[in-house]
């Protein structure tokens, strides 16, 4: 029993991982109708990542922490770029011109642009001539086709329940020329949509990276610590360059102050230190694959608190998200479990040619 749960432990911490993007999606979402700046909020959440990651490493790598190369700051440089200011930019602005759900499925463009990375830098291999990579490959492009039906493909609404609140609620504009024109509304559209496949493109990036600097820098928490200071420096700095409203910076006992300090300390700092030491243990590609989780969540928290619609093809695209993602992990065990097979089948031989070495010396 022991075995199996840390068998599965990377998958269990991967979930709780999706839950924590999940719910920050839908705070997000909550701030931007406040009116609050998310270039701004992008700030604010690495500087209290920061001030939660560096401690943290300070106190508990204080005997373990590697020595920082110049080659470890380069990296901890692009990783906070990559999967930090630039990735959390981007991503708010596409969130500001669509929606929460829209936002939750552009990111299963993850899985298929990190394998396609991941094999031009060597983390994986394309083997179709077995089954664990034939099962990969499929599965990849079963989730990634679901999260296309949930965009694209409505069908019918459905309709479970009337919810009684809606958080996001914005109200309504008259008819005199407050309406934004249709040519604008989808300039801003395709706009926010750009932004959404720069997103995920930097984040897939930031898994590659992260991989490397792993590699060169093998301590999950003071990577993070390094990482997020330098999000911090970046954000703040491209912030203040572009953010002409001080009033945006001050932060008070409400959805904004909440926004911040759950973005920075839970999934800027504890999630990130999850993610680092999943991709330590199974690689970029596994660490990717739970991306659909985020969209199936998002989508059930956003038609319950947030009053956004359902239809048949969230549903269908649901099914197929969770089919592709079991296909992939399934995939990805199998893998594991012929690694495990070849390692021990050779330490064994080893251990007989050390016994037979020892039989026939004098």
């Amino acid at each position: 029993m022991e075995k199996v749960l840390h068998r599965l432990k990377p998958d269990i911490l991967m979930v709780c991982v999706q839950i924590a993007f999940a719910a920050v999606t839908v705070i997000y979402k909550v701030a931007i109708n406040d009116g609050m700046s998310m270039r701004v909020a992008s700030a604010y959440r690495f500087a209290f990542a920061s001030a939660f990651t560096v401690p943290f490493a300070l106190i508990f790598d204080r005997k373990t922490r590697p020595k920082i190369t110049g080659r470890a700051l380069i990296l901890a440089f692009l990783c906070g770029l990559c999967g930090g200011s630039l990735f959390i930019n981007l991503y708010l602005e596409a969130l500001a011109l669509t929606s929460a759900s829209f936002m939750a499925a552009m990111i299963n463009l993850n899985p298929a642009i990190t394998f396609i990375l991941a094999i031009s830098f060597g983390f994986e291999k394309l083997n179709l001539k077995d089954a664990e990579g034939r099962a990969k490959v499929i599965g990849t492009i079963i989730g990634i086709s679901g999260a296309m039906v949930m965009t694209f493909f409505k069908g019918v609404e459905i309709n479970i329940w009337t919810s009684k609140k809606n958080l996001m609620h914005i109200p309504h504009q008259n008819q005199n020329g407050h309406v934004a024109s249709h040519h604008a509304d989808l300039r801003s559209k395709l706009l926010g949509i750009l932004c959404a496949i720069l997103s995920s493109s930097s984040f897939s990036l930031w898994y590659i990276i992260q991989a490397k600097m792993i590699a060169e820098y093998p301590s999950p928490r003071s990577s993070t610590a390094l990482m997020t200071t330098m999000a911090t420096i970046q954000a703040t700095a491209f912030t203040l360059f572009v953010e002409r409203d001080w009033n945006q910076w001050s932060l008070g006992f409400d959805i904004r102050l909440l926004t911040v300090l759950y973005s920075g300390i839970v999934v800027s700092g504890i999630a990130v230190v999850v993610l680092a030491w999943c991709i330590k243990e199974r690689g970029p590609l596994f660490v990717s694959v739970f991306n659909p989780l985020q969209l199936v969540l998002v989508d059930i928290v956003a038609y319950i608190t947030l009053d956004e619609k359902l239809y048949l093809g969230s549903v269908v695209g649901a099914v197929m998200i969770v089919s592709g993602l079991y296909t992939v992990l399934w995939g990805n065990s199998q893998e594991l479990e012929k690694k495990s097979d070849v390692a021990l089948g050779n330490t064994r031989r080893e251990e007989s040619e050390n016994v037979e070495r020892l039989y026939a010396s004098p």
